[in-house]
């Protein structure tokens, strides 16, 4: 009869391999985007449920997001049900991404701060501008993968036509590491890629002849050169800094002050959170120039300050910039998930402007590529028919 023997194991060697193991799942599987389509993993899977098993399209009926929400939990992604919904809502926030991909009907929270409804309550579908990130499924443009539970298969990665990644930006934390890419304008980033195209060797600096820099859904004032903008999208990171904006309107009586209006907030920065703080200094006599302060905002932002008579608008702001929430930093970290020759495994990088355009530019070939041979094939097949 055998006998087995215990084989020691070190302690300090094992527990490297196993946290190493649970890196590289957060890091692939969970916190960072993918460069070609610029979404994480949950991000991608609630786009195809709702895309393929919902058919959530923007001419569709609203459908409660605990559908959706179970939908994802229950074929594509096995985690926490308050992760899911998370995602599903910053896509539908308009003051979260600078082009939403989801369509909200309901209480999605807002720039104050509030948490949004429960997914019982909300609805929700998809916008027109996220078919630009999925129509192109279904005509062998991009590689399957089988779902955790080997049931059914899920897209890799989404046959995106737009370059998502830089237009809506990105914020995660993964296991020693981080991402943060501001939101970019559209038609800036687009207008680069066809540079690109024209001129391959063209460079970061006559990249930013068309990226002019973020462009965040909260407007706002951005403080830096061109040279500073010019180091950070040559290197992936680097800060800048962030202001709201202002304007003064005239008083209706003479015998008051003006008005100083705040109407663009830094973009993250919740609007209550200035108003406590404003608040908090004109209770400790920090403000002797301000008489009150209101919140007028709707859809738009709007921080009434009403002034003393004879008061100076520019120094009181440069008060609030230094002592507000007003004033903050963009973090920039440029990292993703950059493709390999295993087509399901992607490593992080930290990439330039350059080459975050051209790794999205290298996939639109690839995906144009495979879907003109996926048409012509299917015209040899029913050319043979016809023969027939």
């Amino acid at each position: 009869m055998t006998t087995l023997h215990e084989i020691p194991v070190s302690l300090d060697v094992e527990t490297q391999k196993r946290y190493l193991s649970y890196a590289l799942s957060v890091i692939t599987a969970r916190a960072l985007p993918d460069v070609r389509d610029g979404l994480k993993p949950v991000q991608r899977r609630i786009l195809y449920a709702m895309y393929h098993d919902q058919r959530l399209l923007p001419d569709a009926k609203f459908r409660k997001c605990a559908s959706v929400v179970g939908d994802v939990l229950g074929k594509y992604h096995p985690h926490g049900d308050s992760s899911v919904y998370e995602a599903l809502v910053r896509m539908a926030q308009d003051f979260s991404l600078r082009y939403p991909l989801v369509d909200g009907h309901g209480n999605f929270g807002s720039q104050d701060g509030d948490a949004p409804a429960a997914y019982r309550y909300t609805e929700c579908r998809l916008r027109p501008i996220a078919l630009l990130l999925l129509k192109e499924l279904g005509q062998s443009t991009i590689d399957w993968r089988p779902t955790f539970d080997g049931v059914r298969s899920e897209p890799i990665v989404l046959p995106a036509q737009l370059p998502n990644l830089l237009v809506n930006g990105v914020q995660g934390i993964a296991v020693g590491m981080a991402t943060s890419i501001p939101p970019h304008n559209a038609g800036e980033v687009i207008d680069a890629c066809l540079a690109l195209i024209d001129e391959p060797q063209i460079d970061t600096r006559g990249l930013m002849r068309y990226v002019r820099g973020p462009d965040f859904p909260t407007a706002g004032e951005m403080l830096a050169s061109k040279a500073e903008l010019h180091e950070i999208y040559e290197t992936g990171h680097g800060t800048l800094k962030l202001r709201g904006s202002y304007r003064v309107e005239p008083p209706v009586d003479r015998r008051e002050g003006a008005h100083l209006i705040i109407n663009s907030i830094p973009y993250g920065v919740e609007r209550s959170a200035i108003m406590e703080k404003i608040g908090e200094l004109f209770e400790e006599k920090k403000l002797p120039m301000v008489v009150d302060c209101r919140d007028e905002s709707t859809t738009d932002v709007r921080i009434v300050i009403e002034l003393k008579r004879g008061a100076d608008p520019q120094l009181l702001m440069a008060f609030l910039y230094k002592n507000t929430a007003l004033a903050t930093t963009v973090q920039f970290n440029m990292t993703c998930l950059v493709p390999t020759d295993n087509p399901e495994i992607g490593t992080p990088k930290q990439l330039s402007l350059r080459e975050m355009l051209r790794h999205f530019l290298d996939f639109r070939f690839q995906v144009v590529k495979r879907r003109l041979s996926h048409q012509l094939a299917e015209l040899n097949r029913r050319i043979h028919v016809l023969d027939g």
